[in-house]
């Protein structure tokens, strides 16, 4: 491996704010160092954080392990070309304040494990709550799997950035009266983004923290199934006021809602559990739509509601165009289905919790 070959292959990495530039022509490329089967690249950049550094050296790295031989030790470093000014050690930066300083509520959407349909949850709760009048902003906190731009439509957006004195901040994608945010929109179309746990935190930090949100009712965030590194950062660095779980009535997911229950309840993170969101409660056909059929088990969710003391905001049916609509980019929230009008009553339930 050259020195040129790694430019070369690093000419692949676009900086999307930057009129998609690849990180060589804009002289982003340091230093390249290659010792044995170990690659080093340093990657410069200003003293005013760039809301992209997370992603740019994910997507450097992973640009380098499909290029390198098996087995190659690869490493991106970063330096800063100019000595920044100090920062006040703080845990909530003063751009948090900034920039969440007029959102009301900020509620993650969390489930104990995957596959129990969260994403889709949210992003037709987040529709559901603009159809309902408030002002509302999501931010997709799945940095391994953004759907988010798929379920939307939104899919080839690009958010832009603007500079604002010594730092940038991004412009969220507009679209259904709601302001989305997702890695997905920055990473190629099937690009695997490989990050390591402090990475993926910082990256979605900055999808957050240095979004021009503006004024808002609610702040959805749509965090990644299970309990882990992503979660606590979440609600450490973000002012995050509480959350609700999504489950399926079968057992083995109501299994894991115990662990999410007792994470946003542990005396380090102490943040309010909402409520329960009961999804795939029961299957409707399209021809039936007055029948129900309890795949998955029955009142699963409602039992769990009652076991902890939390509200059950909802019970979302099981329908074929609450995929269909998500595959097309269009919530089935904007309908007036059974799932649209569930969808619209869970609105109402979280709006009414919010307030108590």
């Amino acid at each position: 491996m050259t020195e040129k070959e790694i430019l070369e292959w690093l000419r692949e990495v676009k900086h999307p704010g930057k009129g998609d530039q690849d990180i060589v022509s804009l002289g982003m490329v340091e230093n390249i160092e290659t010792q044995g089967s170990a690659v080093t690249v340093t990657l410069g950049f200003p003293k005013h954080r760039d809301p992209l550094t997370e992603y740019l050296v994910g997507s450097a790295r992973a640009v380098l392990y499909r290029q390198t031989p098996y087995g190659t030790t690869i490493d991106v470093k970063t330096v800063v070309k100019e000595e920044a000014a100090p920062k006040k050690k703080n845990k909530v930066t003063d751009l948090t304040l900034e920039e969440l300083g007029q959102v009301r509520h900020i509620i993650g959407i969390a489930s104990g494990k995957g596959g129990v349909g969260k994403s889709t949850v949210a992003v037709n709760l987040a529709v559901a709550l603009a159809r309902l009048g408030y002002k509302v902003g999501l931010a997709d906190a799945d940095v391994y799997g953004p759907s988010v731009p798929l379920m939307t439509g939104t899919t080839g957006m690009m958010p832009e950035a603007e500079a604002e004195g010594d730092k940038e901040v991004i412009l969220p994608v507009e679209k259904y009266g709601v302001k989305w945010m997702s890695i997905g929109y920055f990473a190629s179309e099937g690009q695997a983004l490989i990050w390591r746990g402090p990475m993926a935190c910082n990256a979605l930090k900055q999808m957050i923290l240095q979004v021009r949100w503006g004024a808002l009712d609610f702040l959805l965030i749509d965090m990644p199934p299970g309990t882990g590194d992503i979660h606590i950062s979440l609600v450490q660095d973000i002012p995050m006021e509480g959350a609700v779980i999504v489950t399926t009535p079968q057992a083995v997911a109501l299994a894991d809602v115990e662990k999410g229950i007792d994470m946003f309840r542990n005396e380090q993170i102490h943040r309010k559990v909402f409520g329960l969101i009961e999804n795939m409660a029961w299957f409707t056909p399209k021809e039936l739509p007055d029948n129900k059929y309890f795949i998955f088990g029955k009142d699963g969710g409602v039992k769990m509601a009652e076991r902890f003391g939390i509200p059950l905001l909802g019970q979302i049916p099981l329908v074929q165009g609450i995929r269909e609509c998500g595959d097309a980019g269009e919530p089935s929230a904007l309908g007036s289905g059974p799932d649209g009008v569930a969808f619209m009553e869970l609105a109402g339930r979280l709006a009414q919790e919010t307030e108590k």
